[in-house]
């Protein structure tokens, strides 16, 4: 962090208070030079084609004319490229893609926030922040059924979340602590976007673009407002019992320890959610009982389970006999990263093996990564099975002759080139000794 972030993340949070009046003048070069970096090599472009390779072959003159453009306020945001990501449900998820220069603004920009939000967003978020990740909240949620005698779950879900928030609203809520007009209204023109869909040409009057770089900052700002700071300076003080919120991005669960507090925190979130022009989903937002088993209760006659960043939260033994929560995979990314995988394999199955091999390994190894929790190793290891069972069935269908391809000599192969074991990388809770 520079010099003058560093003022500035010292500034908000020694004065919870204070306004901002003078940020715009930190996106000089050497900021929108570190944005730059941050992007990754193989970016998605955006309308104009420009890879992050291009622009940064005269980098320095780029950067410089960018910078006199922002400072002049002559700058233009391009229109955002979207492309739909299939979804396990049949429909798709809307991701928007800038460009290279549009995404070093965006870089910058969050920079300048991060300084300031840092120091207010509490100890519940853990979505897109420094220093957190989804493993983090998984411990949180860990910890709060297994020692804070929680006997009820929130399990919510905002509808379209990134692409229904209400943009005046969000900028009303920025200049709460951010009140440099240049910053601002170079914010606006990161929201107030146009969006193009193939060769449709749209401009939506509210929601910014998922998969943006600045929209998570968007997005933490609007639930820091709406749900966050509500929940623990309005709402807990009143209820009669404890209760815990764990927010990643537009992820949350909330835990209660008494049912009636539930009851009610739940009739007036929606209230609260339409507030801010956001919506819960009326299936996915249900009251779920978590409460340990009581001793000697078997299985199936206790909890519900809940679902919580891909993953879902149950009940189970451990090893002296006691219960314990424990988390799995769910059965839609189960079986969305099987469909992601299957669909890889049908689309390259003509390149050489090798190819193939090093390709399948690097996925794997990417959701092992993330879902190798310690007690999710089934689920692991049928990931692993069903991708070798989905390689062999469309290596078969190469040719007319691809029934020669036996599965002794494909085990031969695999015993000389094995795809990556199932392998837990993420402790969440502490074994017993």
């Amino acid at each position: 962090m520079s010099p003058g972030l560093l003022k500035v993340a010292e500034r908000a949070k020694r004065d919870p208070d204070a306004r901002f009046n003078s940020l715009a003048h930190l996106l000089d070069e050497e900021a929108l030079g570190r944005a730059f970096r941050r992007i990754r090599k193989d970016a998605a472009v955006g309308v104009d084609g420009t890879t992050k390779e291009q622009y940064g072959q005269d980098l320095e003159e780029n950067l410089k004319d960018l910078h006199e453009r922002l400072r002049t306020m002559r700058y233009r945001h391009q229109p955002i490229r979207r492309v739909h990501i299939p979804k396990a449900n049949g429909k798709t998820r809307p991701i928007g893609i800038s460009s290279v220069e549009d995404k070093i603004v965006q870089g910058a920009l969050r920079e300048v926030l991060e300084a300031v939000y840092e120091q207010d967003f509490l100890e519940c978020s853990y979505g897109f922040r420094p220093g957190r990740s989804a493993h983090d909240a998984l411990r949180a949620v860990n910890r709060m059924v297994s020692r804070e005698g929680i006997a009820v779950v929130l399990e919510a879900d905002i509808q379209a979340f990134f692409d229904s928030i209400d943009r005046e609203k969000l900028l009303e809520l920025l200049q709460i602590r951010v009140a440099d007009g240049p910053l601002m209204r170079l914010l606006g023109k990161c929201l107030h976007v146009g969006v193009l869909d193939g060769e449709e040409f749209s401009a939506p009057d509210e929601g910014t673009a998922q998969g943006s770089i600045i929209s998570p900052m968007f997005g933490n700002v609007c639930l820091h407002y709406a749900l966050d700071v509500w929940f623990e300076r309005d709402i807990k003080p009143r209820l009669k019992g404890h209760a815990r919120l764990i927010r990643y991005a537009d992820d949350f669960v909330i835990g209660f320890e008494r049912h009636d507090d539930a009851e009610r925190v739940l009739k007036v979130l929606h209230k609260r959610m339409a507030k801010y022009g956001l919506t819960l989903h009326p299936d996915k937002t249900r009251l779920i009982p978590f409460a340990r088993p009581q001793v000697g209760q078997s299985r199936g006659t206790g909890p519900g389970t809940f679902d919580f960043l891909g993953f879902t939260m149950y009940w189970c033994k451990d090893r002296r006999g006691g219960w314990r929560p424990g988390m799995k995979t769910r059965k839609a990314r189960i079986q969305r990263a099987l469909l992601a995988l299957g669909d890889w394999c049908r689309r390259h199955r003509h390149l050489p093996l090798k190819e193939q091999h090093a390709a399948l390994s690097r996925r794997l190894r990417g959701h092992f990564q993330y879902f190798g929790v310690n007690g999710n190793f089934r689920s692991l290891a049928r990931v692993q099975y069903r991708t070798r069972r989905l390689w062999m069935t469309w290596l078969r269908r190469r040719s007319q002759r691809g029934r020669r391809l036996t599965w002794e000599r494909f085990d031969a192969y695999l015993k000389a080139h094995p795809l990556p074991p199932p392998r837990i990388t993420v402790q969440i809770w502490a074994r017993a000794p």
